[in-house]
């Protein structure tokens, strides 16, 4: 099985859709607002809001340049819009109306015809026909001026190099300040019967489609939330996965908040969900069931940190609260505190009830749940709850690492009991909420079986959680994969199986990820740890996660186990030595009757075809050539030919030019970086009297 990081199409199949597709809009806001857009139909969208300030404000954004799409399925860049006309219909509830000061406005960005840097304003409601919260919109881009009062403040739009465009939305009360809001506020846009008419209304789009393979893929709400769910589908569905998706619910997008001390925090009031999370996760579960996808929906014990009640989070001994690396921080939430594990109950619940609304089996995943360690080892055990669930004062423990006391090792005990408690109450609630579902365990091994600290397995992988407590186990281990550490990786994957007892085949494992974009190197480490973990057996392997494997171009592919017919022999070197070579294309070129031209590539590459005739000058020769085309039994069987033209990596290569590795003292193998220099033929032609051309 192989892979590929695509930067851009190079061939692959093309489509096209009329611009302002409801799909491929996108949206923003700031924190602490959230909204969401959905494609409700081919042709309607929809905005939902959740505000809290007054200065709140959200754009539902289309862009000239696809961003956010894998490369191959991009639709393409054009900024020129002076032969597009939009029209749709404009229905609203709890945003200010069209007619209204800070009404929704059009704000394109872009350049003028002079190349100069500018925006432009559209009042919508100037171009608008029907009520301020029902009205039919039409958007000549050719003939369009931005200003609040037409013709007397008109200030036209030179729409033939623009960048993006956005409709904003504000709540009723809207007046620019960052005071809060009297009560949290939800409110809604919807665009239907969209239209774009024009000669410049249809544009091309990626439409390569991977052929079904054996990875399964995961999601992050938190990466994907200003996508519609179509669009976040259709990559997966384009890139041959099928089956499951994993889908993590997020930390920092899915809850509703109230005000108190001046803060916002999470609340249950109105609801569990905010509304557009509740929106884009009923559309997305929707459309995920019509294409015969199922979803683990996945949620952790992390929390935005801004947002999360103090005394919900894990401390240390100095009360330091238990903070991630993520800027703005997130926060763990304490296995012993009963109002911030019922809180995750209640997420739970919402969760899967949207599932068994839309018909898919209910699967859900505990993500990830452990007691926080300090980057200087300290154990967060020592919030209010927890010291009371460990008898009101438990032992200081300055660090984790290393030789621990018996005293500190039972601290750890009780600590990964209060932990296991925590997830099957979870568990309970979720089969309450949805009886028959299949719950899993998320594990990241290096930080629970970290070598520093060995100890930390007590508290952060609780005997609490062995088999039969979970359906399926799901292990990662991040670190170990991106840096090829194989040998890591299996000893604690042996060291989970002995301890908690799950069999292989009631085991998932995760591939991933790739932080940063310069990074992408690091996917070729996490495409052999995914290939270990299928060739180990697990139920599924899956590839985390969906948003770099967009960003990256990453394309996993299926191959032969093996090639048919084939002895492993190289063809004597004596005679293929000066073999003569051509290359070989497989290109179609339709002709339309108006002279219109359509290259189809078969091939993803080009052929080589070898003449080893050259070679052959005496006898010998020959009945060499002779009795190596008889054991292949002529064409029947491939074989090896050294490519006479392929020894070196550039015109002046030389045997240090390409790393093959760099050595760590843990790793037990490595994989060079440079490709074999032998090619594998897979047939043998004999041309009389050139008995010794092959191909």
């Amino acid at each position: 099985m192989g892979y590929w990081l695509a930067e851009a199409r190079r061939g692959q199949d093309v489509d096209a859709i009329n611009r302002f597709d409801p799909r491929f809009w996108t949206v923003n806001f700031p924190r602490p607002m959230m909204a969401a857009v959905t494609a409700e139909a081919h042709d309607s969208l929809r905005l939902t809001c959740a505000f809290y300030r007054r200065d709140d404000l959200a754009g539902l954004i289309w862009a000239s340049e696809d961003a956010d799409d894998h490369p191959l399925l991009r639709y393409a860049t054009d900024r020129d819009y002076r032969r597009c006309v939009l029209s749709f219909r404009w229905r609203s509830s709890g945003v200010r109306a069209l007619d209204a000061v800070n009404g929704p406005v059009l704000t394109i960005e872009g350049r003028d015809a002079a190349g100069a840097p500018r925006a432009w304003y559209v009042r919508l409601w100037n171009y608008a026909e029907g009520t301020p919260e029902d009205a039919r919109v039409r958007l000549d881009f050719g003939d369009l001026s931005g200003g609040f009062l037409l013709p007397d403040e008109a200030d036209p739009v030179w729409a033939g190099d623009v960048d993006r465009m956005f409709v904003s939305l504000v709540p009723p009360d809207y007046d620019g300040s960052d005071a809060m809001l009297a009560e949290p506020g939800e409110g809604w846009a919807e665009l239907s019967e969209i239209g774009c008419d024009g000669s410049g209304s249809v544009i091309a789009i990626g439409d390569a489609i991977v052929p079904e393979h054996g990875l399964g893929i995961a999601n992050g709400y938190d990466d994907s939330y200003h996508l519609t769910p179509a669009r976040v589908l259709r990559n997966i569905l384009h890139l041959g996965y099928r089956g499951d998706i994993v889908h993590y619910v997020g930390m920092s997008h899915y809850f509703r908040l109230e005000g108190n001390s001046g803060g916002l925090y999470v609340s249950l009031k109105g609801g569990t969900l905010n509304a557009p999370c509740a929106a884009w996760h009923r559309d997305f579960a929707a459309c995920a069931k019509a294409l015969g996808f199922g979803v683990i929906w996945s949620l952790s014990y992390e929390l935005f940190d801004a947002h999360c009640w103090n005394d919900w989070k894990q401390r240390a001994s100095d009360g330091s609260p238990a903070l991630t690396g993520w800027e703005p921080p997130s926060t763990l939430l304490s296995p012993a505190h009963d109002g911030a594990m019922g809180y995750l109950r209640s997420v739970a619940a919402a969760f899967v009830g949207i599932a068994a609304e839309a018909g898919l089996a209910v699967q859900f995943q505990i993500g990830e749940p452990w007691w926080w360690v300090m980057p200087d080892g300290r154990p967060c055990l020592y919030d209010a709850a927890a010291k009371d669930a460990f008898g009101g004062a438990p032992l200081v423990l300055e660090s984790v690492r290393g030789a621990l006391s018996e005293e500190a090792r039972a601290l750890l005990d009780k600590a990964g009991a209060v932990l296991a408690q925590s997830t099957l109450t979870l568990r309970d609630a979720v089969r309450v909420a949805a009886p028959g579902a299949v719950v899993l365990l998320l594990a990241y091994l290096p930080t629970v079986l970290d070598a520093q600290a060995p100890e930390v397995q007590r508290m952060n992988l609780p005997v609490g959680w062995a088999r039969p407590a979970f359906d399926i186990l799901q292990l990662e281990d991040y670190d170990w994969a991106q840096a090829g550490n194989e040998a890591a990786s299996a000893r604690a994957i042996a060291r989970v199986a002995a301890r908690l007892g799950y069999p292989v085949d009631e085991q998932h494992y995760f591939a991933g990820f790739v932080l940063r974009p310069e990074d992408r190197g690091q996917w070729d480490a996490i495409h052999a740890a995914a290939l270990r973990g299928q060739a180990r057996g697990v139920a599924a392997t899956f590839v985390w996660a969906l948003p770099q494997v967009m960003r990256d171009g990453f394309i996993h592919f299926d191959e032969e186990a093996a090639v048919q017919a084939f002895d492993d022999v190289l063809f004597p070197i004596a005679l293929g030595s000066e073999a003569e070579v051509t290359t070989e294309v497989s290109t179609a070129i339709v002709t339309s009757a108006g002279g219109y031209e359509k290259r189809n590539a078969d091939w993803a590459a080009a052929r080589g075809r070898y003449d080893v005739g050259p070679g052959v000058r005496s006898e010998a020769d020959i009945a060499l050539l002779i009795d190596f085309y008889r054991a292949r039994m002529g064409p029947a069987r491939g074989f090896r030919l050294r490519d006479p033209f392929d020894h070196r990596s550039g015109p002046e290569g030389a045997a240090t030019d390409q790393r093959i590795g760099t050595g760590d003292g843990e790793r037990v193998s490595a994989t060079s970086m440079s490709e074999s220099l032998l090619m594998v033929c897979v047939a043998v032609k004999t041309l009389f009297p050139r008995l010794g051309s092959t191909r």
